[in-house]
């Protein structure tokens, strides 16, 4: 759905600077088979400018950045096939370009490449991730404000909200003030990730998945199979903002202009191409970012039980009503 806008951001960044060398960064990479494709993409897209320009390829620096947790080694065993499909792509088409491509672990809420090393900056379903669950979730005791929800929910206090806000507004514009010091100017970041639709922050889109969870949890409390103690101290990293938080931090940090700011509505009825239920596939999608988190706070017994519960709940709200994430896609550039 958003292929069209990736490929003609890149397209207008090679237009307008034309390197010899170019520095392309993936923040919040993965290790799945997207990981390289997404850089097959990009690379085709700079050589079929060029070819149209009459001008030579660029040689390709490709940055793949995510958690030190990430599994970099399948990546990089990955690589050779995607060299050779590469090649394969380029034969009798005027050469194969020359691609350099490492690994580089760490957060994007900070520097982590050189100055001035970067052009363009692609990042997929990531930043909704914050770096910490907001400090100010819990009270002077250190015990959470948010009795029986593991995020922000209809019955959390006024300061769970201003909490992860808070949270929202610091990481994104450290974000912000890292990469304008990494891409040169005129360089583009092309930034997707999930949002809410208005300025309530619970509403029938990404919160409600999250109210799900918190329900299957309570269930499983209700079967004395996780102490109500642990719940209500557990607490997720994630927010969705809406496209005027996202808006102002882009320009209290200042340095870049926002090219566009499309807001996606994406139901049930996409990549539906098996058998398997939504709420299954949501459910997988989940577990692969919380299993960790989960496993240290509640331990791994009980994470089949809670996701076959969280699976089922939500199929069940989803043959009442859909429940529609919105996502945005967010392209700018460098000032």
């Amino acid at each position: 759905m958003v292929k069209h806008i990736t490929i003609g951001a890149v397209q207008e960044l090679y237009i307008t600077t034309t390197p010899k060398s170019i520095g392309i960064a993936d923040l919040g990479c993965s290790s799945g088979p997207n990981t390289l494709s997404i850089m097959r993409d990009i690379i085709e897209a700079v050589q079929g400018t060029c070819l149209k320009m009459l001008h030579p390829t660029p040689e390709f620096r490709i940055y793949l950045n995510d958690l030190p947790t990430n599994d970099f080694n399948s990546i990089f065993k990955n690589l050779p096939d995607f060299s050779r499909q590469i090649n394969k792509e380029n034969n009798g088409a005027g050469g194969c370009p020359s691609i350099f491509i490492g690994g580089y672990p760490g957060s994007f809420y900070s520097r982590l490449f050189p100055s001035n090393c970067l052009h363009f900056v692609y990042s997929s379903y990531s930043l909704h991730w914050l770096s910490r669950v907001p400090p100010g979730v819990y009270n002077e005791q250190g015990k959470s404000q948010n009795k029986g929800s593991i995020y922000i929910s209809k019955s959390s206090p006024l300061e769970v909200s201003q909490a992860y806000l808070t949270q929202f507004q610091e990481d994104l514009y450290l974000f912000l003030k890292s990469r304008s010091e990494e891409l040169i100017v005129g360089g583009k970041m092309v930034l997707i990730f999930l949002g809410r639709a208005g300025s309530d922050h619970v509403d029938r889109g990404n919160s409600f998945f999250w109210e799900l969870l918190s329900r299957s949890f309570s269930l499983l409390v209700s079967k004395g199979e996780v102490e109500e103690e642990k719940l209500d101290c557990y607490e997720v990293h994630f927010y969705a903002p809406s496209k005027e938080e996202v808006e102002e931090q882009v320009r209290r940090e200042g340095s870049f202009e926002v090219d566009r700011l499309e807001v996606l509505e994406i139901g049930s009825n996409i990549d539906d191409k098996d058998n398997e239920s939504h709420g299954t596939k949501v459910a997988r999608t989940v577990r692969s970012i919380q299993e960790s988190m989960i496993c240290q706070h509640f331990g791994e017994a009980i994470l089949d039980a809670l996701f076959e519960i969280y699976a089922r709940m939500i199929d069940e709200e989803m043959a009442r009503e859909d429940i529609k994430p919105i996502t945005f896609v967010l392209v700018l550039t460098k000032l």
